[in-house]
């Protein structure tokens, strides 16, 4: 066995233990030579997240996607020691998509402002399970998040501890078995769109955590952030990065229904 392939298996070894179900499927996170770039310029870099990369560490030894992508950017461009890179916003570990990275202190803090100001618009897509009823809709509930279970509920009304959550839906087909839908936040609670789906009685496909019967092989669940437009944070030019979802006979279904659709 050469040695990248050992070290593949080695890294879904270890990954596959850091998850409190087993995947049946091994887990493979990005490496600097792996990473899935779909943007870059001297000041911010757009990665294609998989669906087992964790944003921040978690203390079980994982890499954080963060020091992947400094990793990648120091070798790309012989940088001694480590390169800048900074977070700006997250995806929850399951949940693939593009995510965005500051590569300046400048981009950062512009950035990090434009998403407080709301002035970022994400596009999600999400495989849910039954269909959504009405077909679209525009939900404004409140979440409370429980630290110890790491899960948020949804409220309809006001509360201690309630952070308003608001976000707009619309289905965009059906198969036998599954409902394609897109979702675009207009705020970023914890977990905002995984309970809220399940609070309309549609919860994620493989997101047990929210009331999937069912994990996904690779402990993943059917979210996906599909899309982020905004306004360069310095060269104040309009930008859209769309993020192609992993590899998965579902996903390659949701493609081809966005394709026939001919949406942009």
């Amino acid at each position: 066995m050469s040695n990248t392939n050992r070290d593949k298996l080695q890294n879904s070894n270890d990954a596959s233990r850091k998850f409190a179900r087993q995947p049946k499927k091994p887990i493979v996170m990005s490496t600097a030579s792996t990473l899935q770039v779909l943007y870059e310029d001297n000041h911010i870099i757009a990665i294609n997240k998989r669906s087992s990369d964790i944003i921040q560490g978690d203390g079980k030894g994982d890499k954080s996607l963060c020091e992947v992508v400094a990793e990648y950017v120091a070798k790309k461009y012989n940088k001694p020691g480590k390169a800048f890179i900074g977070t700006v916003h997250r995806l929850d570990r399951p949940v693939s998509g593009v995510i965005l990275y500051a590569k300046t202190s400048k981009a950062l803090s512009r950035l990090t402002i434009m998403f407080r100001h709301r002035e970022i618009q994400k596009t999600y897509w999400a495989v849910v399970k039954p269909t959504i009823i009405p077909a679209e809709g525009h939900v404004v509930n409140f979440l409370k998040k429980n630290p110890k279970l790491n899960k948020s509920f949804a409220h309809s009304r006001p509360g201690e501890d309630r952070k308003e959550a608001e976000l707009m839906y619309q289905v965009l087909g059906e198969s036998d078995h599954f409902t394609f839908v897109e979702v675009r936040p207009k705020s970023g609670r914890h977990h905002q769109i995984r309970v809220t789906l399940a609070s309309l009685g549609s919860p994620i496909k493989g997101d047990v955590k929210y009331g999937a019967k069912n994990t996904n092989d690779n402990a993943s669940v059917h979210l996906h952030a599909r899309r982020i437009d905004f306004i360069h944070p310095v060269k104040q030019e309009a930008i859209t990065i769309i993020a192609p979802p992993q590899e998965d006979t579902i996903w390659n279904e949701f493609v081809r229904l966005d394709l026939k659709l001919n949406r942009k």
